[in-house]
């Protein structure tokens, strides 16, 4: 059997989406939080088990009979490495054979903040006697096009990354290349930098949202800690706003760019590009 953490998150969904296509919903387990939420995985026939990222006696309860686990990064950034130990060492006590984890990009240099948990866990994998893979997930291109309405808006797309290139994939793209890995043999000891087709930059991520839409949307870069502040006033919590402005430097200096093509050979097709997502969420 196949368990998917964080099962009713957008990429936990997706993947199990994809798994569908090719593994019996019996053979897949979703662990979720709030079982309420996963009503419609139940009714498709997928196994819901309840277990919370900071409860290992729940998580090795939900994990008995997995032979492979795709650990999917807790969004509770800060509180991650202690979660993902918790699911480690539950793994490690129900038998599981098998462990996929979304890791980040290039994450042994990565010069984002968000680096530094999600090495603590490829060490936790590391010593832990369990075979893995690590999915080192670059950007969502939804991460940024969130913010697009709000940019069309006002004119004004803003961000913290000046020129840097950022080779975002969407997370239907990872989701597909996640499945696979968990799915099939041979992954065991491998690391994959995953990433988008075509890197762009906020320049031309506005140029394409101005090209589309028909209104003038500008890329304004601000320093970092005005990025904070200006995310901060929108409501957005301070925690959430700070990463994503050391995020947006990190962008700055390349953390957000590789041009290896290993996520598309790896789900056997093109990356979606900037365009059609622009489009798709116009």
């Amino acid at each position: 059997m196949i368990a998917i953490t964080g099962a009713t998150g957008h990429l936990g969904q997706l993947v199990i989406n994809d798994l569908l296509k090719t593994v019996p919903a019996s053979q897949l387990v979703a662990i979720v939080r709030n079982p309420a939420k996963a009503d419609a995985l139940q009714q498709q026939g997928v196994v819901v088990r309840q277990a919370d990222y900071n409860n290992e006696a729940a998580l090795t309860a939900a994990l008995s009979g997995i032979e492979k686990l795709l650990l999917i990064s807790s969004s509770e950034v800060g509180q991650r490495a202690i979660q993902h130990q918790n699911v480690i060492n539950a793994a490690a006590a129900a038998g599981v054979k098998f462990i996929a984890y979304t890791s980040l990009l290039h994450a042994d240099k990565s010069p984002l903040g968000l680096h530094v948990e999600h090495v603590a866990t490829e060490k936790a994998l590391a010593v832990s006697g369990i075979p893995y893979a690590l999915l080192r997930n670059g950007w969502y291109s939804e991460n940024y096009l969130a913010s697009a309405p709000a940019a069309l808006e006002h004119g004004v797309f803003i961000g913290a990354a000046g020129e840097g290139k950022i080779a975002a994939a969407t997370r239907a793209d990872y989701a597909a290349a996640a499945a696979r890995v968990i799915s099939e043999d041979g992954h065991a000891g491998k690391v994959y930098e995953l990433a988008g087709d075509d890197a762009w930059t906020l320049s031309q991520l506005s140029a394409e949202l101005s090209k589309q839409s028909g209104k003038k949307v500008a890329y304004q870069n601000l320093s970092e800690a005005d990025f904070a502040a200006a995310l901060k006033g929108v409501g957005l919590p301070a925690a959430l706003a700070d990463m994503l402005a050391d995020s947006d430097v990190g962008a700055s200096k390349g953390g957000l760019f590789d041009d290896s093509h290993t996520l598309s050979k790896l789900i056997g097709r093109p990356t979606t590009p900037l365009a059609e997502s622009v489009k798709a969420i116009l």
